[in-house]
């Protein structure tokens, strides 16, 4: 692919200490790119040629010490902060952070079926993100990631020998994507100032679209552990969770996102990948085959 990044126009990648932002970066140095990492603790951020660190220490809550950390940046690659209570203020404050430091493009790792209504109340925060980020008037690419393929090992839990995926996910289906094809993606993205990507939203799935029964059957292919799929009812979905002892609006985003998949609502499956990247997506099977850490918690 033509770079048409330039050498004067650095790149602020936040969330450079996690899986996602981590492999971004990585790919932007080995591309050349002029890079900031945006990071908490400047002791955890990576080294990487070309690459200077801004500490936000606050994250995406302390608006003043991002806008310091993203003022003389061009374009920023910002990641979705983990799920919190108070998720959707900390995008709010990080996407005016961004505007008032003068940020010319934001590119948003969204995520697939982004809807006010969408039945995943967590996509319901990436839709009033996206509408945050048109409202400051900047440029804008929206990746609308799917469900990520490293997530369906920590869905099984064991019982007994066998991992078994219990949830009301029905017979919908979800397009499961490597999050090194999100850094494929991400990195193409962030490297080509195209215009025809300012206002996109993109679907950025994997290569084809399975069930949970289908993906249970490919873990237990890959990690040689019976694996399997329980249908569970809402109420059942709830009342399994909730021994966790984690938050009635995380436990709703647990068992909101297996009812998003029976609803049909993740069942995208789009050429995002090889048409920006030129490569094939990877299958889940591929992507845990390449990262046995994955699933590392269901060896025998």
């Amino acid at each position: 692919m033509e770079r048409s990044q330039g050498p004067s126009r650095t790149i602020a990648v936040t969330g450079a200490t996690g899986v996602l932002g981590g492999r971004v970066a990585a790919r932007l140095s080995a591309a050349g790119a002029s890079l900031r990492l945006v990071v908490r603790d400047p002791a955890r951020a990576p080294s990487l040629p070309g690459a200077e660190v801004a500490a936000a220490p606050g994250g995406y809550a302390d608006g003043a010490g991002l806008q310091a950390a993203l003022t003389g940046v061009d374009t920023v690659y910002l990641v979705s902060a983990a799920e919190a209570a108070d998720r959707l203020q900390q995008h709010l404050t990080a996407v005016g952070a961004a505007a008032a430091a003068g940020v010319r493009r934001i590119v948003y790792t969204s995520f697939v079926g982004a809807s006010p209504d969408a039945t995943f109340t967590l996509a319901r925060q990436h839709a009033a993100t996206e509408d945050a980020i048109a409202a400051t008037g900047l440029r804008a690419t929206y990746l609308r990631h799917a469900m990520y393929a490293d997530f369906v090992p920590f869905f099984a839990t064991l019982e007994g020998d066998t991992a078994v995926i219990a949830a009301p996910g029905g017979d919908g289906r979800a397009g499961f994507v490597s999050r090194d094809d999100l850094a494929d993606v991400g990195a193409a993205v962030l490297l080509r100032d195209d215009d025809d990507l300012a206002g996109a939203t993109l679907d950025v799935t994997g290569p084809e679209a399975l069930t949970l029964a289908e993906a249970a059957a490919v873990l237990a292919e890959v990690t040689g552990r019976p694996a399997g799929y329980r249908e569970q009812t809402e109420a059942q979905a709830w009342e399994t969770r909730r021994p966790s002892g984690h938050p009635d609006w995380e436990i709703e985003g647990w068992v909101s996102s297996y009812l998003a998949i029976a609803a049909g609502e993740l069942s995208a499956v789009t050429d995002v990948v090889p048409r920006l990247t030129g490569s094939p997506a990877r299958s889940v099977a591929e992507h845990l085959r390449a990262h046995p850490e994955d699933w590392a918690h269901l060896r025998r």
